[in-house]
């Protein structure tokens, strides 16, 4: 049975750690407002580009002229992941999620027998992929979420699958992150960059445009750029879910805080008068027995 200066330590302890998770949550709850207003900000820009990257590939694929940023390698085999997760911890279940969902992916395609690579932005996906997958990693990009994020960030991503691209290192790139729903709904999404896949009712709602320059010119500067926007974009969702993710796990843990410290000043109490009545009783009997 503890002694009471051991549970007067332990509600000390847990006090000082409510301290640090309301601060937490504080903080985190400042960077979620700024964090959501900016990825509200970038949604628009993002869809409209790909959608009037998708009207132009409509015509491009009927000319079968279309870039290889659009058409593809015409092949499957290969396939590069690019992770986004945070640097920091304490965030609940936001990175696990992801790293959950890629392991998944990963296992489903080498079952299909396809090669898989990784590129893990993050300190997170790489620790957490790193154990398993470590010799499909080949690129780790750490520090990001540490800095503000700016779309020299996205763009130094994207330069990365370029190259990696060019050189012929895989058939298909796919972006993985968490798209911010809610402070407490994150929704992990696998966003496919290269080829460019388009949703069926950005192709349904197709409208004739004359472009000037040609389609062929436009799309050789849009689709890298495209790159860059979408990354840029999932950086700022994955930032504002990880805002809201590390603000409702700092909650949580401040109520436990508080529901131990009740537990515990209960079993304090109890002790305490246990340990009065016990000496009560042996003043008492050494009193009746002089």
């Amino acid at each position: 049975m503890p002694s009471l200066k051991d549970l007067k330590n332990r509600i000390k302890s847990v006090k000082s750690t409510q301290k640090i998770t309301k601060a937490m949550k504080m903080v985190a709850a400042a960077k979620l407002r700024r964090a959501t207003e900016r990825a509200e900000a970038s949604r628009p820009y993002a869809s409209q580009m790909e959608a009037m990257l998708s009207n132009l590939a409509g015509n491009m694929q009927e000319s079968g002229s279309a870039p290889l940023l659009l058409a593809g390698t015409g092949k499957e085999d290969k396939h590069l992941l690019v992770v986004l997760t945070s640097d920091r911890g304490l965030c609940g279940g936001f990175n696990s999620s992801i790293t959950r969902a890629v392991k998944q992916k990963i296992v489903a395609l080498q079952a299909e027998g396809k090669e898989v690579k990784l590129i893990c932005v993050g300190r997170k996906s790489y620790d957490q992929l790193a154990p398993l997958f470590k010799n499909l990693i080949i690129e780790f990009i750490p520090d990001i979420t540490k800095k503000p994020l700016s779309y020299a960030v996205g763009q130094e991503i994207a330069t990365k699958m370029l190259v990696h691209f060019e050189k012929d290192g895989f058939d298909v790139c796919t972006l993985v992150f968490n798209t911010f729903r809610s402070a407490i709904a994150q929704i992990v999404t696998f966003q496919q960059l290269i080829p460019l896949k388009f949703d069926k009712k950005d192709e349904a709602s197709q409208t004739a445009y004359e472009y000037e320059p040609g389609e062929e010119a436009l799309l050789l500067e849009l689709l890298p750029r495209n790159i860059s926007v979408q990354t840029f974009k999932a950086l700022l969702e994955n930032s504002a879910s990880e805002q809201g993710a590390r603000m409702t796990a700092m909650d949580n843990a401040s109520r436990n805080a508080g529901d131990m410290i009740n537990k515990l000043s209960l079993k304090y109490n109890r002790t305490r008068q246990a340990v009065i009545t016990k000496e009560l009783i042996e003043i008492i009997s050494g009193a009746e027995a002089v």
